[in-house]
């Protein structure tokens, strides 16, 4: 199958489409439904909302990304060894039909994966909805993320290669990535569109750079990962539509779970380095990608223990409420921080296109993106307590 703009836009669109159309019906749903379920974030003194909301958002954004995945699997099985005269196909549908039957055994082949995945973020949604619902300890919420990750990370041997070959090392660090992506995200979720925001961006940058980079086994895209990150991007903009300023809706511990798994998941199993010693710096992409999200955390952990508090604490010390501080609205902040993951993750973008110079290059850039971010913030707080 020769891989062109045309192929690729249909992939896009039958990826994104139907998620999107599925999530958007599913969060109105919900969202006509939450209170009776007993699914709503009443306002207090460290959230940013000021009237009962309706939770569960997440739901909607799994039965987009699970019941897109089921139809795609229902279509592959159906088309992957019928005859067609492409001829008489829109150019669109016989790219897809050709995408289909070309990757029809490696798709079956990836079928175990995909679905094994999808029950291990299920789990996380559901402890999520559990909290949303009657609350739990974090270490409960902790615990059950570290045993989900770990059962991916050793049962199935999927783990980061930073090129450290020792096994048990490489073990504790996808786990405890897996458990920071979670939780980042699960931070981040403190302002209408943010979190939701953040991951569809870093999702759809992360997905156009497997489609762009050689597959080290192949030479051609990573359809898999890609497609994957492109359905959860989809599920994600319907989800977006109930939570835009002013939110409708919120996807409550339940989505950001989700979300956060999966992304991690995918930075694991996708290739990023290319398959030259060259290339070996593009593997540092999914930090790129996922700086806002990772910034975010470290600093709001920073200030809780330099303050005594447990890390776990709930507060407004993230970095959109820091914002809101130094005079920014609410929607300022939001759009901010999307620019800052966009600016990071598009980075990503040329880490395999550059030598180790440019990568440092792109690095230095992401680094002076949050750097500039905490100078405006330190400014902000000294001018407030001088006379």
């Amino acid at each position: 199958m020769t891989w062109n703009p045309l192929v690729a836009f249909s992939l896009i669109a039958a990826a994104v489409i139907p998620s999107f159309l599925i999530s958007l019906v599913a969060t109105a749903i919900v969202r006509a439904n939450a209170r009776k379920w007993g699914l709503v974030d009443e306002p207090n003194d460290r959230k940013v909302h000021v009237t009962p909301t309706p939770l569960g958002g997440g739901i909607g954004i799994w039965v987009g990304l699970v019941g897109t995945l089921a139809l795609a699997q229902l279509a592959v099985g159906l088309i992957g060894n019928m005859k067609f005269d492409e001829g008489t196909l829109p150019p669109m549908v016989a790219s897809l039909v050709e995408m289909a039957q070309t990757h029809f055994d490696g798709f079956v082949y990836q079928s175990l994966k995909l679905w094994a995945l999808v029950a291990g973020a299920s789990i996380l949604m559901i402890i999520g909805l559990i909290d949303d619902r009657i609350g739990l300890s974090w270490k409960i919420r902790l615990a059950v993320q570290t045993a989900v990750a770990a059962v991916f990370v050793i049962g199935f041997d999927w783990k980061l290669s930073f090129y450290v070959d020792i096994v048990w090392l490489q073990y504790v660090v996808s786990i405890l990535w897996i458990v920071a992506m979670i939780n980042s995200f699960n931070m981040l979720d403190n302002m209408d569109g943010l979190s939701a925001g953040v991951a569809t961006i870093a999702a759809s940058i992360m997905a156009a750079v497997l489609l762009i980079a050689p597959d080290p086994s192949t030479a051609g895209p990573q359809l898999f990962t890609a497609g994957f990150l492109l359905v959860l991007t989809g599920a994600m903009l319907g989800f977006l539509w109930h939570n835009r300023p002013p939110a409708k809706i919120f996807m409550g511990d339940a989505g950001s779970y989700l979300i956060g798994f999966c992304i991690a998941i995918m930075t694991i199993i996708a290739t990023f380095a290319g398959y030259d010693e060259g290339a070996r710096h593009a593997v540092l992409a999914p930090l790129c990608i996922l700086a806002v999200p990772l910034f975010d955390l470290v600093t709001v952990i920073a200030i809780r223990l330099r303050e005594g508090r447990s890390p776990f604490q709930p507060d407004k010390c993230h970095v959109s409420h820091r914002l809101v501080e130094l005079g920014f609205t609410k929607t300022q902040a939001v759009l901010t921080i999307y620019l800052m993951t966009a600016t990071c993750g598009l980075g990503a973008v040329l880490l395999h296109r550059v030598d180790w110079i440019g990568a440092v290059v792109v690095l230095l850039m992401v680094f002076c993106v949050l750097a500039l971010i905490g100078v405006i913030e330190s400014t902000a707080r000294r001018s407030r307590k001088d006379p």
